[in-house]
């Protein structure tokens, strides 16, 4: 059974771990650097007005996902940039779409009409995710390079709210 609430602050390890572990893995996000306690629980409660964060917990409280959906300056101000995580080895199991239900309608309360996922191009998985959802392609980057320069492609997929 899983269990999806709104992110704390107090979440930040839970997430570090989870997202860390997808960092070292490699190939699925554009994230290359781990990222620090700190900085995610500040950036969880920083813009609650405009920002949605949402986890996903299994039976036994374990953190199995992680998704938020906040502005971005490169898009509308009614249009938030989407992220989601999934612990290694549980992709699949509908941990996303739990808590896109979650992060769809706190997004719809905040104003939002749309919603943007960039996705790296080698992401199957984060691309047929999002497919399935009901995303559609709005913009390809080709030559979009990750901050160590390596060339990976993006694509933006939409969802109007």
């Amino acid at each position: 059974m899983i269990a999806v609430r709104p992110a704390q602050a107090a979440d930040a390890p839970q997430i570090a771990a989870l997202l860390n572990a997808i960092i070292a893995a490699g190939g699925t996000t554009a994230m290359e650097t781990p990222l620090k306690e700190a900085g995610l629980a500040k950036r969880i409660v920083a813009t609650p007005d405009r920002s949605c964060w949402h986890v996903a917990q299994d039976g036994t409280g374990r953190l199995v996902g992680v998704q938020w959906a906040e502005p971005h300056p490169g898009l509308p101000a009614d249009m938030a940039d989407i992220a989601t995580f999934t612990r290694i080895g549980m992709t699949g199991c509908g941990i996303g779409t739990a808590l896109f239900q979650a992060t769809q309608a706190a997004c719809r309360a905040r104003g939002y009409r749309a919603l943007n996922a960039a996705i790296r191009a080698e992401n199957i998985g984060g691309l047929r995710f999002y497919e399935s959802l009901g995303f559609t392609d709005w913009q390809v980057a080709h030559d979009a390079r990750l901050a160590s320069g390596k060339v990976t492609g993006k694509w933006f997929k939409r969802i109007d709210l």
